[in-house]
Parts: C-alpha cells; sequence; structure tokens
C-alpha cells in the first residue's frame, strides 16, 4: 500500500500543507489505496520536505512528482481525455496556485504576526520544551528568507496582499460557474485547486487574502463540492 509521509491534520482540514492536502486529495480522486503512517519524519524525506510517499519501497517527493510517479504507475484516468489545450491551462493553472498565489500565502501565514500565531501553534504545539521555544523561531527565519529570495518578500505588505488578490480572482474567473476547474468533471488539477483554496477559505487566518476569496461565492462553492465528494466518509 502507497504510504504518504505528511504534517497532521490541522484547522478541520487534511492538511494545513497545500501540498500534502493536494497529494492526499488525488489520492482519493485516482481512488488509490493509501495510509498516513503517524509521526512522520521530515528529516527523512529526501527533499527535506512534505510530502513524501514510499510505494513498497520506492520513495518519492514533491505533491508535482508523486502525482506524476502515480499516474505513470498506476494509470491516468482522471486527464486522459483532456486536449493538449487543457493540459496548456491545467499547467497554468498550477503554476498560479503553486508558484504565486502561494507566496501571498506563506506571507500572510509566517510573516504577519496574528498569522504565525495560529500556524506556529497549530505546527509546533507538539514539540517538548526547550524545541517548542526554539523550533517556531528557526522556521520563520527560514520562511522569511525564502520569500525574499524568491521575491514576494520584497514588496510591501499592500502590494503582496493586492498580487495575492489578483491571483484569486483570474483563478475565480477561470472557474466561473463550472462544477470544476476543466469543465464538469474533476481532473487532476482539481487536486491543487481544492487543497489551495480550502486553505484559504476554510483555516482560521484572516487576511485581506481569505477576505478577498470570501466575495467570491464560486470558490467557496467548489471547495464545498470537493469536499462533499471526496472527503465526506
Amino acid at each position: 500500500m502507497i504510504k504518504l509521509y505528511q504534517f497532521p491534520p490541522a484547522f478541520g482540514l487534511p492538511n494545513m500543507s497545500p501540498f500534502c492536502m493536494k497529494v492526499e486529495t488525488y489520492l482519493r480522486m485516482a481512488g488509490l489505496a493509501y495510509e498516513c503512517p503517524r509521526g512522520a519524519d521530515l528529516t527523512k524525506s529526501p527533499k527535506g520536505k512534505m510530502p513524501y510517499i514510499d510505494d513498497n519501497g520506492t520513495v518519492v517527493a514533491d505533491s508535482t512528482f508523486i502525482i506524476d510517479y502515480l499516474k505513470a504507475t498506476y494509470g491516468d484516468k482522471l486527464d486522459v481525455k483532456l486536449s493538449a489545450r487543457e493540459r496548456a491551462l491545467s499547467l497554468t493553472i498550477q503554476r498560479t496556485f503553486e508558484e504565486s498565489l502561494y507566496w501571498a500565502a506563506v506571507y500572510s501565514r509566517w510573516i504577519e504576526d496574528a498569522g504565525f500565531a495560529i500556524v506556529g501553534e497549530a505546527a509546533f504545539a507538539r514539540l517538548k520544551f526547550p524545541m517548542r521555544q526554539l523550533v517556531p523561531v528557526i522556521a520563520r527565519r527560514i520562511m522569511r528568507k525564502q520569500l525574499h529570495g524568491q521575491g514576494t518578500g520584497r514588496h510591501s505588505r499592500d502590494e503582496i496582499y493586492a498580487m495575492g488578490s489578483r491571483d484569486i480572482s483570474a483563478l475565480a474567473e477561470l472557474l466561473g460557474e463550472q462544477a470544476h476547474f476543466l469543465g464538469d468533471e474533476p481532473t487532476s488539477i482539481d487536486a491543487t485547486g481544492y487543497a489551495f483554496l480550502a486553505n484559504l477559505l476554510w483555516a482560521p487566518i484572516d487576511s485581506p487574502l481569505r477576505a478577498h476569496a470570501q466575495k467570491l461565492p464560486n470558490l467557496e462553492a467548489y471547495c464545498q463540492r470537493m469536499k462533499v465528494r471526496y472527503f465526506s466518509a
């Protein structure tokens, strides 16, 4: 059976990491049996990040490479009918979520004091003293450095949230009144869409990003559809 190593559930979500939640959502969408061993060890990940999987001795890290591996190994029923244009659109949507909106969300969770108070408690509450005092400070410092290196952290607060809100508006426009991002039937991009939008809308972290997303009712309706279809049991 596939073993999915990821962070523990939080905020009533399968995972507060959208990348971890993306993989778990895909596994459910694809109908693949899996388990999530307790006490996943970040140091055992080949790339030092969550998630990663162990499929009978084959270890794969990074959410995109994991899904690529699962498609190649178990078949690609979700995307088999997609046209070349639809595949290109799927990649564009993925990049918007993972390479643009993600960084504005990181700012809201790790740099803003109010956001970090909530995320830090959820992420590090299980640690024992003195690690519980040391690790959050180190982790926040690392995230701040990554945000600056990527470029988003060089902008002002207002500029960061303006960029993130534009991404959200664009994604809502692409979704429109469709049931899923590429039409009536779900495809693998919906694993990404649900993971990121549910974390934005339903994690208890108030920010201009969340407030903007809440003004776009098709995003909430989309998340509710995905939750009922894949996480109601």
